[in-house]
């Protein structure tokens, strides 16, 4: 019979080169292939008789002239053999028969048998992002068999020796040929996955149940593999049922807006959808955002991640949700493109997500000017499992690790805290801190305190940060029962919000201060924020301020507690603008003021709060379309603001008066003169209640009054009728035109507070009616 050689290579045991790149997930970020995905086949090799000669079974070594049954039975026996020697093994080549195809001749050989081509075709014209480990060293270890007339299979060739260490018998479930899931391994993964439970927590019930990692049988990324296969093929079931459930909600009302990416023709499993209900949220609350995907470390069914933000009572608010089959970077790139497009184009400031380089890449080319968070709270839940070693042997660690995170007030304080931490447990060289702590800008609150994420507190965790679908969608949820939880969700969140507006407008918090900023506050944020704002108000009473430096145009205050001077935050306040910044970046951060600022404003004596410091998204009129607070909402409220900035204004021109004034004896005599003339004239502004002092030349009237002055001090002055009136008479007629002019002024002052009160009104009737519907609707879907 001719023969013809054919050498190529087939994996042995599991199917592919011990070189071969696992696709080993972490338990917090599980990587999707791209659909279509190739499923693992769920039928088995079943068991093959092997001819064996007589002897000890457990010691026997192939030789020469030694005969199978078939191919796989001497597969078999060399697997077994590598097992208890402590090798992988592979197929090498094959020999077929010219005449029918048939296979006639095999070579088994050690997994590290040859050397690779690092000039292979299918890697010569790309770069490699994630290298493979050199694992072939040109090992000589075979076994050839060849088939016979009769049909068995002998053994025609045997090399024993290796050129490299074997494995130790504890570590041979590790290698690639021995590495299979058994059927029943199978039903108890199949069993605990649908129960919720993640492989790790399946990995350790199975060493348990077999006595051993070693004689289970596979590993963890071969569990991790099998769930991610099982998951991929109940999705490609299922997901028409999205699909038909999207198009219909577009059909009916066609402000749904839903994306396939590749669309219809090349679909890849990935889709975004918003309700017009999250539309509209967004333009209203669509400066923060988060993207939420916590079915990553949760080990969820459904690759389902919900974007959300924060609304005026601080609750979750929903801004569309994805599936995300495919977890590549054109599939985040695409996500957040489509989610742009569904929101009119309106980049947010700030976007919070998971610490994944994948998703960061893909915020940088889509929201370049966005500020980009890394979530705190899930490097916290890592950092329980990278550093679970130092956990058990230092338990103080996580303190301190929390304190150095949140506590320090600095970014100096910071740095120093985070070299004594590593030095003290010795973690200077720990890879995962290493990582984290490149990262710091995008996670250490330090470096984010001046970018808003409509958080009340820096340390404390908002709840925007929990799932917008806790309690709902889980790890058991499958996609025929998503559709049902889904509107739960939203409906309840809806509620949460209705009950919200209305203990806003039909309750009255109580105040805890004589201050008329706290009930100015208080008619303008809903409850939650403004028990926030009360809070930071009453803090101020164990803050004192005091003067630091003056540059002209601002004053710097230190603020600290009394006895606590080592602990000052430093406020910068202008006072002619009415802006004050403060070192802890409250404002900037969470748009409500801190209490060291407010601290400043009570020493100040400003009575109010400016309209630029109320955020119209914190307050309760946050969905309307008047911009009411841009005005005070009565002439009192004006009144005040108005008579606080005179009074800062004058304080501030007479420091710099004092000082000029006090730097010798002749300015000190000129200053003197100047002030007892001032004194005379202001006296004087008083008792006629209407005429304009010329001394603050900052007064609105001053230039007309200086223009009237210069026209009638020759006392020569002609009246209406033509005739020379005298000065008495001018300054009569002046006054009566003022006079007229102020009732005008209060007169349109009145009308304009008519006026916003009615819209005030309008608003919140229309807020009313919106909860009462909200109600009835509720009521009527859970008696359906």
């Amino acid at each position: 019979m001719e023969n013809e050689v054919l050498e190529f290579d087939i994996g042995l045991g599991s199917g592919a080169d011990d070189d071969a790149v696992d696709i080993d997930i972490d338990d917090d970020l599980p990587s999707t292939p791209p659909l279509p995905l190739p499923l693992p086949s769920s039928t088995s090799t079943p068991p093959t008789q092997i001819y064996l000669p007589e002897g000890n079974l457990l010691d026997l070594e192939p030789y020469e002239s030694m005969e199978f049954e078939s191919e796989e039975a001497a597969k078999a026996f060399y697997n077994s053999y590598a097992r208890r020697v402590g090798f992988s093994t592979r197929v090498s080549s094959s020999r077929r028969s010219r005449r029918d195809g048939a296979i006639i001749q095999r070579q088994f050989v050690c997994a590290k048998e040859g050397f690779r081509n690092l000039n292979e075709k299918r890697t010569k014209d790309r770069e490699i992002k994630r290298p493979r480990v050199i694992t072939r060293v040109g090992c000589k270890a075979s076994l050839s068999v060849k088939m016979q007339d009769s049909g068995k299979w002998v053994v025609s060739g045997f090399v024993r020796g290796h050129n490299h260490e074997l494995v130790p018998l504890d570590q041979v479930h590790c290698l690639r040929s021995h590495r299979q899931i058994s059927g029943p391994a199978k039903t108890l993964i199949d069993t605990l996955q649908a129960a919720g439970m993640g492989p790790r927590r399946i990995m350790s019930a199975l060493i348990k149940e077999c006595g051993g990692i070693s004689k289970v049988g596979f590993t963890e990324v071969d569990c991790r593999n099998y769930m991610r296969n099982n998951r991929q093929k109940s999705m490609e079931g299922d997901i028409q049922l999205l699909l038909d459930y999207l198009r219909q909600m577009h059909n009916e009302n066609p402000n749904f807006f839903y994306a396939l990416q590749g669309g219809d023709d090349q679909f890849t499993g990935n889709v975004f959808w918003s309700d017009p209900r999250a539309r509209a949220n967004y333009s209203y609350f669509g400066d923060t955002v988060t993207f939420d995907t916590t079915y990553r470390s949760n080990r969820y069914r459904l690759p389902f991640a919900p974007l959300t933000g924060v609304n005026h009572h601080g609750q979750p608010v929903l801004f569309g949700c994805a599936f995300l089959l495919n977890e590549t970077e054109a599939s985040f790139i695409w996500l957040f493109q489509t989610w742009l497009t569904a929101m009119s184009g309106h980049h947010p400031v700030s976007i919070t997500t998971d610490h994944d380089a994948v998703i960061s890449s893909a915020i940088m080319q889509v929201f370049p000017e966005t500020r980009h968070r890394f979530c705190k709270w899930h490097i916290f839940k890592k950092c329980q499992e990278k550093l679970s070693h130092v956990l058990l042997k230092h338990p103080s660690f996580e303190a301190d690790f929390h304190k150095c995170v949140n506590l320090t007030e600095s970014i100096e304080e910071f740095e120093s805290c985070w070299l004594s931490l590593v030095d003290r447990y010795e973690l200077r060289h720990h890879e995962w801190l290493q990582t984290i702590y490149s990262d710091r800008r995008q996670w250490v609150p330090v470096y984010l305190r001046d970018a808003f994420f409509a958080e009340m507190s820096i340390t404390q965790r908002s709840d925007s940060m929990n799932s917008y679908f806790d309690g709902y969608v889980n790890a058991s949820t499958n996609l025929s029962h998503f559709f049902k939880l889904y509107e739960k969700a939203i409906e309840s969140r809806n509620e949460k919000e209705v009950k919200a507006d209305y203990n806003t407008m039909n309750t009255n918090p109580v105040l805890k201060t004589p201050s008329p900023m706290e009930k100015q506050a208080s008619g303008h944020y809903t409850r939650k924020l403004f028990a926030r704002f009360q809070e930071e108000l009453v803090g101020t009473l164990t803050f004192t301020a005091s003067k630091a430096e003056d540059d002209g145009e601002s004053i710097m205050y230190q603020v600290a507690k009394f006895g606590e001077d080592h602990k000052a935050y430093y406020v910068k306040f202008n006072v002619l603008e009415m802006k004050a910044r403060c070192s802890c970046q409250m404002f900037e951060f969470s748009g409500l003021l801190c209490r060291h600022v407010l601290a400043v404003f009570r020493v100040t004596n400003v009575l109010t709060l400016p309209s630029h410091y109320i955020l119209k998204r914190w307050t309760r009129n946050a969905k309307s379309n008047v911009i009411l607070e841009e005005h005070p909402s009565d002439v009192y409220n004006g009144y005040l603001e108005s008579h606080t900035v005179r009074y800062n204004t004058l304080r501030h021109e007479a420091f710099k008066f004092v000082d000029e004034g006090s730097k010798s004896l002749d300015t000190y005599n000129v200053a003197m003169v100047a002030l007892q003339e001032a004194t005379t004239r202001v006296a004087l502004a008083t008792k006629n209640e209407g005429r304009t002092s010329v001394v603050n030349s900052r007064n609105r009237g001053d230039m007309a009054s200086n223009g009237i002055r210069s026209n009638y001090t020759s006392g020569n002055h002609l009246g209406s009728s033509g005739q020379i009136l005298s000065e008495k008479d001018m300054d009569k007629k002046i006054q009566e035109l003022r006079d007229e002019l102020e009732h005008a002024n209060r007169k349109c002052e009145v009308y304009r507070a008519n006026l916003l009160s009615v819209l005030k009104d309008i608003e919140d009737h229309k807020l009313q009616l919106s909860i009462k519907v909200q109600s009835i609707k509720i009521s009527m879907k859970d008696s359906i």
